[in-house]
């Protein structure tokens, strides 16, 4: 019974057998079959085939030919079919791959996966029960025993132990990484620097980095920070060192703080730490895992959202860090830094100051944040970083702006603050939103923009007040000395007057200090357009007068003064309500109380000027050249050099009078050009005091006015001053006829 039990389990397994034997060995069971085909069969079926009758022969399944599965031609052949290949590729399932054989195929587990049952082969996906493999619970440990090995899904990796950092030529998580025990980073001073504070602090990091040990980095930390306080709570001799000096310790202090603290943080245990130093020094700590998605850090002074993705940068590989270090005690050493502004941001203040930017003065109102990452390359980040700085209070006022600036390292060692990059968000509650491409040490600063050059505008101060004064003495010249009262005079006069208000409204509200266009500043910017378009207008008729004076001189005389009060200040109003009715906001800027450049409405000036200076241009031209043939006529002996003398005289007069130094004003396309700057500020501002040396003080009968006045003032009597005037009266009178002609 036995026996039968046996036989019967035999017949299948032979069976079993036989049929493996045909699927895998195909070529030796067609020769058998060939060689004992029954009549009538085909002797010429190709291998891995079987006769159908004596024409035709069948491909075994898993090959075929490429007439089909029956063969009626000796040339064809049975090829296998890859069943692993397109167009029909068989499925194995999910983490598995098709192996094919000669007429058949089999499936296996991927690499890192296995199957329940412990087989290392199935057939179709029905069968498939791969799953993971844990490597990492297997006898034979993967991974060197430096290192710690986590299981992947289908891999695994080996990652240095906490404390412990890759080999010189090998990389974290890896199957192969290979670590050592951490060290303190190397850290020197600085080179050049000659200061025994510095000397002292350095002294006390080389303790710290011999008796450093990776279970030790919590308390290394710690003492790390509080001898950085120590350092820059008394500087001492760092003070005094010069500032270029002072800026690079600065730099050489923020670029090791951050080197160590990144490198000592991944010793650290947990999965974050918070430290606060006596002095107010924070540092924050977050080391985990990698992952995608937004973290949150931050402290009393500084609160930093990052993707974690950024932490960690391309490498993705050991726990990630992220850190703040916000210091409150650098304020000493970053006095007088420099700010280095980003050229857009630059172009914009120039715009809306509608000057160049000659400087910025800067105050420190935040801690000093350094953030560091386990990326070290963050010079130009995938996803921006948002950061929110407390600071104390402080409201910005004019041409004043907080900003978000980080400390740049120059290639000297040096540093400076800078803006590129980074953006201002906003301010609220005592705290400014930033949002940067790159990482670094940050602060909020207040920046006061410097759109003034102090020199010129210093000038146009004392220019203007000198103006002012002798533009008075003018006025009050032309009211009272009666020997030079004449229809010259009363242009003088009202020139004078002109230049007198509009000088003053100048000085007194031609800045804007609020920045908002308003109703005092638009009635600023219109009674100057009236008073200098009403200067220009007197400045045409004063050159109308002189060529009625040298050119038709014996023909009449010039305007009634009616009528020049008319055309002086008539004009000018037509002018400025024509401007108004038009483009009442043209009167007013944000900086000056002036015209507005925008929409050609500064035209409404340049216009009229342009044509009156033109015009004047003329008439000076044709004066010089008359006055030439009339010195010929009236004194053909006159010596060549007087000649050239009295025109010279005459020729700046007119310069000066007519307004022709506003040409220069014409050529300023561009702000920056201060030599034109200079010379029309120092030109038009002194108009004043070139008027009353013209008018007054070169005119023999105002200088003949003011000596009696003098005198009367002092008590002398004045019968000797006319005694001595009145002897030579008719050369004189000659004289100040040729002086009076000119000017």
């Amino acid at each position: 019974m036995g026996g039968a039990r046996r036989g019967g389990l035999l017949v299948p397994h032979v069976l079993g057998v036989l049929l493996i034997l045909s699927e895998a060995g195909g070529g030796q069971w067609a020769s058998a079959s060939a060689a004992s085909a029954p009549p009538g069969c085909a002797p010429w079926c190709p291998r891995n085939s079987v006769c159908v009758n004596a024409t035709a022969c069948r491909c075994h399944p898993g090959f075929s030919s490429w007439s089909g599965e029956i063969i009626t031609s000796p040339a064809d052949s049975c090829d296998d079919i890859n069943e692993c290949g397109p167009p029909l590729a068989a499925s194995c399932g999910k983490f598995a791959d098709c192996q094919n054989v000669d007429g058949s195929y089999y499936c296996t587990c991927s690499p890192g996966y296995g199957l329940v049952s412990g087989a290392t082969m199935f057939r179709n996906e029905s069968e498939n029960t791969c799953q993971d493999v844990d490597e990492c619970s297997s006898r034979q440990h993967p991974c060197h025993n430096s290192t710690a090995c986590i299981n992947t899904v289908g891999s695994y990796r080996c990652r240095c132990r906490r404390g412990w950092t890759p080999l010189p030529g090998f990389r974290d998580n890896q199957n192969t990484t290979v670590c050592e025990e951490m060290s303190f980073p190397t850290w020197t001073p600085p080179p050049g620097i000659q200061s025994q504070r510095l000397s002292g602090f350095f002294k006390r990091v080389q303790d710290l980095r011999r008796r450093f040990t990776p279970a030790s980095a919590q308390d290394t930390v710690q003492d790390l920070i509080q001898s950085v306080d120590e350092l820059l709570k008394a500087p001492g001799d760092l003070e005094t060192l010069a500032l270029p000096d002072r800026h690079h310790t600065v730099t050489h202090l923020l670029s090791g703080l951050e080197e160590v603290l990144r490198t000592l943080a991944k010793a650290v245990p947990g999965g974050s730490f918070t430290y606060q130093s006596p002095a107010g020094t924070e540092l924050s700590l977050v080391i985990q895992e990698q992952g995608h998605g937004n973290v949150t850090l931050g402290q009393s002074h500084a609160r930093m959202l990052l993707d974690w993705a950024v932490a960690a940068g391309a490498a993705g590989s050991g726990p990630a860090v992220a850190g703040i270090l916000s210091n409150p005690n650098m304020q000493k050493l970053l006095a007088n830094a420099s700010l280095e502004l980003d050229p857009e941001r630059q172009a914009e203040l120039e715009e809306t100051h509608e000057s160049p930017l000659y400087g910025v003065q800067l105050s420190l109102l935040s801690a000093v944040n350094s953030v560091f990452l386990s990326n070290t390359n963050t010079t130009k980040l995938d996803h921006k970083v948002t950061f929110a700085f407390s600071h104390s209070p402080e409201k910005p006022g004019t041409r004043q702006e907080l900003i978000c600036a980080f400390w740049k390292g120059a290639d000297d060692g040096g540093g400076h603050w800078a803006t590129s990059g980074c953006r201002t968000l906003g301010s609220r509650n005592n705290s400014t939103t930033c949002q940067c491409s790159h990482l670094s040490s940050f602060a909020v600063l207040m920046a006061h923009y410097d759109v003034e050059d102090e020199l010129l505008a210093l000038i146009t101060t004392v220019g203007l007040a000198l103006s002012l004064v002798c533009l008075l003495l003018c006025i009050l010249t032309f009211l009272l000395v009666r020997p030079i009262q004449g229809s010259r005079t009363t242009l003088h006069l009202h020139l004078c007057i002109c230049l007198f208000v509009g000088s003053a409204i100048f000085l007194a509200g031609i800045d804007n200090q609020g920045g908002e266009v308003g109703l005092r500043c638009r009635l600023v910017a219109g009674l100057l357009h009236y008073c200098f378009l009403a200067a220009f207008c007197w400045m045409a008729l004063e050159g109308l007068e002189l060529y009625f004076l040298v050119v038709r001189v014996f023909q009449g005389q010039g305007l009634r003064t009616r009528w020049l009060c008319l055309l002086g200040y008539g004009v000018p109003l037509l002018i400025v309500a024509i401007s108004a009715a038009a483009n009442k906001q043209g009167y007013g800027r944000p900086r000056y109380c002036w015209l507005d450049l925008r929409g050609g409405f500064l035209w409404s000036f340049l216009g009229p000027v342009i044509a009156i200076i033109l015009g004047n241009a003329v008439i000076f031209v044709t004066t010089v050249w008359k006055l030439t043939r009339k010195f010929s006529e009236i004194n053909p002996d006159v010596k060549k050099l007087k000649k050239l003398r009295v025109l010279t005289i005459t020729a700046v007069a007119q310069l000066f009078v007519l307004g022709c130094t506003w040409v220069f004003g014409l050529f300023m396309f561009d702000p920056r050009s201060w030599m034109l700057s200079y010379v029309f500020s120092v030109l038009n501002c002194l108009q004043g005091l070139f008027l009353f040396v013209l008018h007054c003080l070169l005119n023999k009968k105002v200088r003949e006015e003011y000596r009696k006045w003098a005198c009367m003032v002092t008590g002398n009597k004045y019968s000797e001053f006319t005694t001595s005037t009145s002897v030579s009266s008719q050369s004189q009178t000659r004289a100040l006829r040729s002086s009076e002609s000119g000017i």
